[in-house]
């Protein structure tokens, strides 16, 4: 939204600076975003006086002339063929930047004579394109800044502009005259009145109006009026200028007249040729299909629903967006049909968006305009026509009534300070909401009909905060409790936490992905059926909701593949789902390693990484979780992991916490990610909560006592997993077994086909007394067989 300093004033009775203006614009929610000042690049030219001018010595075009300045006499060449003794003119002496030329003056020689300054012309300066001679100055003082001369004689010229930005909730503020009502009830100056004062009609209106019954609820009323014997010629030069300033091009009188409502008053009106109407105009829906040419020279085609304003021709406008080019006004136009109305903003919205159309009206309309503005709107635009084009105006014809959009809300001055923490009088703020226009009736304040954002107790608590400004705010110290704050998060945001922690500690870069996919990605991982389907999906690419973090994780490592970083290492925390219910919907945690462990390096060793830096990693995040040591691995995961190459992570058949392993070539090679690829999945909420209620470590337990240590070398069949025996060597003794690990494997050989050799390592770790051999070998014949027993290994001699 723009305006100028000066069309501010002719609302508001002020004499604030425009730094005063523009900081408590600000403050109180109307975002200044620029300001351009034309007197603040004209401070540095000064004035002077020519005390003589004579024919340059080399050429017959150029005058040196003596100027009398604020640093005394200076000699000035120049070339304009008005320079002469006696005028005053405008200086710019050297160190002054010059707009129009883009030059900042030096001393120089021209042909041979020194110049100290230039005498500048209207273009030099970007006052206009007059370049046919220097400026010749009625009066000034020498030494005077041209800037202030401007602003004392000629303000139009040097008349500021400021843009502010304007929030979806504040319509009134579309116009300059809500700008000033705030102002002024921030104390900035006085509101000055204005009133409408109807046009008396000399005449029936020859066009009726009318709005369907099925349109009453897009457009509760439509009023206009017919003026004739009018002259549509270029309006005055005050509203060219106002318009050119804000950015807008003065076209003629009538179309100049209401767009300075549309920013004066927020009012958007428009204006019919009235000889290119056929008879009445009734607003109605369109059928679908209409095609119309707007004033932009586009052509529309109508949805059904849309509103529009026809004739018996049919449409002539689309309601609310943009006039019909056959019934626009031109230069020969002599009677016209002003019509004023109130549409609803989010019919309007809906069809502005469907047609592609950007208007002021239609920006203005579906943010929401004062209703109690139709009939006053429509009198103050036909004075001004009246009085700029002439001409006599009609009766006014309406149809439909103003929606009443009245309300009341209670107003309790203690809300304040409960609400915000401000400390203001009561008295002080029912003053303020007087200021802004509301009507207080004992406890009730009535909410001005220009005002739809205000909706209850706590706006007018926000109204009175903000004028009175927040800068008043003082901060004040939260009260300490007493003792130990008890913990907020629960296990399940503990865990999450624990998961960020660990992973990032252990080399991971986090990724946040959309919960949408793709069909085809989602049947990679079990799903892509039709209960986690989006039914209005952002784009084909996300078309459901995802079943595994995977997918994301594996598209984030093929685009940076494809961008040069081959090895990788990230982690997501989110949730997945099964289905579309409430219940259908779980957290996991997702890992994945790319390419190789490290660079290349002369003083490290680098690899591809594999199932056992996943299996590292898994386990290092379910003991930042707290899940229980015994967890057992087995096999069985889903078909997206390498059917010999995974692990299920679980604590019985139906309890698993978490998969890892290496991904399927063939999701790889879907996924367009060159492996190796290792990953694993953990269930946050699958790990059983800790028996301890304490958050504290229980005691360490050491022994004094020696440990000792067994190796035990079985032959198996090949297919007979190690952590069968593992299993199997521990339940021997579950008080003297510490420990028991996997060292070596053997294949093939000696063996023969089908059989392999795993040696175990058993740590036994006594508490009371020392073990004895007899004590060792009887533990060991128990070791073996319970081996035996479990997996049918025979002892490797």
């Amino acid at each position: 939204m723009k305006f100028t300093l000066s069309w501010l004033k002719d609302h508001l009775d002020t004499t604030a600076t425009l730094d005063e203006i523009t900081e408590a614009l600000t403050d109180i929610g109307l975002e200044v975003e620029g300001v351009a000042d034309p007197a603040a690049r004209l401070r540095d030219f000064t004035i002077g006086r020519v005390l003589a001018a004579e024919k340059h010595p080399d050429a017959d075009r150029l005058r040196v002339c003596r100027v009398m300045t604020d640093e005394g006499e200076k000699q000035i060449v120049c070339g304009a063929p008005n320079a002469r003794e006696g005028i005053t003119v405008v200086i710019a002496k050297p160190g002054t930047y010059v707009p129009g030329i883009d030059t900042t003056i030096q001393v120089g020689k021209i042909r041979g004579v020194e110049s100290h300054g230039m005498m500048a012309s209207e273009r030099e300066m970007e006052l206009s394109d007059e370049h046919a001679g220097i400026i010749e100055l009625p009066s000034g003082e020498v030494g005077q800044s041209f800037g202030d001369w401007l602003a004392e004689h000629d303000p139009a010229r040097v008349d500021p502009v400021i843009e502010i930005a304007i929030t979806p909730n504040r319509p009134d503020a579309l116009g300059v005259r809500g700008i000033a009502r705030d102002l002024a009830a921030r104390g900035l100056g006085r509101m000055k009145p204005r009133e409408s004062w109807p046009v008396p009609g000399a005449f029936a209106s020859p066009v009726g109006v009318g709005i369907d019954p099925d349109t009453l609820d897009g457009c509760p009323v439509f009023a206009g009026r017919v003026i004739r014997g009018l002259t549509n010629g270029p309006s005055p030069a005050w509203l060219q200028e106002r318009l050119r300033a804000i950015g807008l091009r003065p076209i003629s009188a009538l179309v100049d007249i209401t767009n300075y409502f549309t920013f004066d008053m927020n009012r958007p009106l428009h204006v019919f040729d009235a000889d290119g109407l056929s008879r009445n105009l009734c607003i109605h829906r369109a059928k679908g299909g209409e095609v119309i040419r707007t004033l932009d020279e586009r052509e529309h085609i109508l949805a059904p629903g849309m509103m529009v304003i026809a004739d018996d021709n049919g449409p002539q406008s689309i309601a609310g967006i943009m006039g019909g080019e056959a019934s626009g006004v031109t230069e020969g136009t002599t009677t016209v049909f002003l019509e004023s109305a109130f549409w609803d903003h989010v019919q309007i919205a809906l069809a502005g968006r469907a047609l592609r159309i950007t208007s002021d009206a239609r920006y203005r309309f579906e943010r929401g305009i004062d209703p109690a503005s139709v009939l006053s709107g429509l009198e103050d635009a036909t004075r001004m026509i009246l009085d700029l084009c002439g001409g006599e105006a009609s009766e006014v014809v309406v149809a439909g009534a103003e929606p009443d959009q009245g309300r009341a809300y209670r107003f309790d001055p203690a809300q304040l300070r409960r609400l915000v923490g401000m400390e203001i009088g009561a008295d002080e703020q029912r003053a303020i909401l007087g200021r802004l226009g509301f009507r207080l009736e004992g406890d009730m304040a009535h909410v001005p009909s220009w005002r739809p954002d205000v909706q209850g107790e706590a706006d007018l608590v926000e109204e009175v905060a903000r004028i009175a400004s927040l800068g008043r705010l003082e901060g004040q110290p939260l009260p300490r409790p007493s003792g130990v704050a008890r913990p907020v998060m629960t296990t399940q945001q503990r865990r999450r936490e624990a998961a960020r922690r660990t992973c990032a500690a252990l080399g991971y870069n986090e990724c946040v992905s959309y919960s949408f996919i793709d069909r085809t990605s989602a049947a990679l991982f079990g799903g892509g059926a039709d209960a986690t389907m989006l039914e209005n999906p952002i784009s084909s690419e996300m078309s459901h909701m995802r079943p595994s973090l995977l997918p994301g994780l594996l598209q984030a490592a093929a685009r940076n593949q494809a961008r040069g970083f081959s090895d990788l290492a990230l982690f997501e925390v989110g949730p997945v789902f099964s289905g579309g219910e409430p219940g259908e919907q779980a957290e996991q945690v997702a890992g994945l390693l790319v390419g190789r462990t490290q660079a290349k390096d002369v003083h490290g060793e680098s690899r591809a990484v594999d199932v056992f830096d996943a299996k590292a990693d898994a386990e290092a995040l379910l003991a930042a979780m707290q899940a229980p040591a015994s967890a057992q691995i087995r096999r069985g995961g889903p078909e997206w992991w390498h059917p010999g190459r995974h692990g299920v992570i679980g604590l019985g058949p139906k309890k698993v916490l978490g998969v890892f392993g290496e991904l399927h070539p063939r999701i790889l090679a879907a996924m367009d990610v060159k492996g190796p690829a290792v990953g694993f999945v953990l269930w946050p909420d699958a790990v059983p909560a800790a028996r301890r209620g304490s958050a504290t470590r229980p005691a360490l337990i050491l022994s004094d006592l020696q440990a000792v240590e067994r190796d035990f070398a079985f032959v198996v069949d090949a297919e007979t997993d190690a952590a069968a025996l593992v299993a199997a060597a521990a339940s021997a003794d579950r008080a003297l077994i510490e420990r028991v690990r996997v060292f070596d494997q053997f294949v093939g050989g000696s063996l023969g086909e089908g059989r392999k050799s795993l040696a175990l390592s058993v740590r036994l770790q006594p508490r009371e007394t020392t073990l004895t051999e007899a004590e060792i070998e009887r533990l060991s014949g128990r070791i073996i067989e319970q081996v035996r027993k479990a997996t049918g290994a025979v002892l490797r001699g």
